[in-house]
């Protein structure tokens, strides 16, 4: 649909596009409040474009090395159009799922599906837990550092962690219908261990205090620690042979990591999340059950990621967490009113955690 636009340019005409929806909706938090009829209707209409702008602009991408493993996929993908029988190495959900696509679809409607499972899941949880208010908390998420990445690139764990967001949709209804949507999504990545396990660990210990001091305990541990985190947890084995390969010191994925080491910047980033569920939680006393198990299972991944922070291509056990950044943010500001001015102030959270994306986006 968009094969007009050169590779080259097609990411960062995503951002652009994204920055000027997040300056308008901040234009708009400093001149009218949230509750007006005509505020909810806009920012609706802007939700809904963004809905269908990220699934068709991301999903109709031109086949191309520019979005990285994205060619490799499609290739694998035209290998099971032309031999079904091809074995299923790993993830065997994400492979019958592939397998069952090759059978009815081209590549380029496949890359469509898969985005759509991708995009929508963030749509259908603004829904319902932001009720009328669902499109920034929406933007906040296509927009989050690393989004584009995950729908472009990675794609299993993309749409591993959108299974797992799709989940928690019925986390007050069906809780066994919830992990058994969580099963699915290990079955397409078999690195969501992290967060279900985080998961199921945040909501035995319920104490808030608990996931804030493992939190800060995993940055000493990490600075002193060194490599051994990475060698330790490589050693268990964690049931996917890359992200094994990835934690243990390997040369071969080394050269092809341009900046590793102890990410202070990625810290910073997730810290926005760990700062946010102090104050609404400990700070401010808001009490929700469903917020502080998200937040519980964010602090836990996260630990882990500052932990293994060393890894080669670390942002992708970063992204095991941050998928979550947004919601962790975004919750309470949409249930409680803590500041007099609090949509303008709200207005700026937005907009300062686009721009984070933003800026590291002309960076790299």
């Amino acid at each position: 649909m968009f094969d007009f636009i050169p590779s080259a340019d097609y990411t960062a005409i995503y951002y652009h596009v994204l920055l000027i929806v997040t300056l308008y909706l901040f234009m708009q938090s400093r001149v009218y409040f949230i509750e007006q009829i005509e505020t909810v209707k806009t920012s609706q209409n802007i939700g809904y474009f963004l809905l269908v702008f990220a699934i068709l602009y991301m999903g109709t991408r031109p086949i191309s090395w520019a979005f990285g493993d994205m060619a490799t996929y499609a290739e694998g993908y035209r290998k099971i159009q032309l031999d079904p029988n091809i074995p299923l190495k790993r993830e065997i959900v994400f492979g019958y799922f592939t397998k069952w696509c090759a059978g009815i679809m081209n590549v380029k409607a496949y890359f469509l599906v898969v985005d759509i499972i991708y995009i929508v899941p963030c749509y259908l949880l603004a829904k319902k837990y932001f009720s009328n208010y669902w499109a920034i908390p929406f933007l906040m998420m296509i927009g989050s550092f690393s989004f584009w990445s995950f729908g472009t690139n990675g794609i299993r764990n993309g749409m591993a962690t959108s299974l797992f967001i799709f989940s928690l949709l019925f986390y007050n209804s069906n809780k066994w219908i919830m992990y058994a949507i969580m099963a699915l999504a290990y079955g397409f990545h078999n690195s969501l261990m992290i967060p279900i396990a985080a998961f199921v660990v945040s909501g035995i210990y319920k104490n808030p205090k608990i996931y804030l001091y493992i939190w800060l305990a995993a940055i000493p541990l990490s600075l002193i620690g060194g490599g051994f985190w990475q060698g330790f947890f490589g050693s268990l084995g964690l049931g996917d042979d890359r992200v094994n390969q990835y934690l243990v010191q390997n040369k071969e994925y080394q050269d092809l990591m341009s900046n590793t080491g102890f990410r202070w910047d990625f810290l910073l980033y997730s810290g926005f999340a760990v700062f946010a569920g102090y104050y609404y939680i400990i700070k401010r006393g808001f009490k929700d059950e469903f917020y502080t198990h998200l937040w519980g299972t964010y602090m836990i991944a996260n630990a882990f990621w500052i932990l293994v922070i060393r890894a080669n291509f670390s942002n992708r056990f970063a992204y095991l967490s941050w998928f979550l950044m947004a919601i962790v943010i975004a919750y309470p500001l949409f249930r409680v009113k803590f500041w007099d001015e609090h949509y303008k102030i709200v207005g700026r959270i937005f907009l300062a955690y686009y721009l984070f994306t933003y800026i590291m986006f002309l960076k790299s």
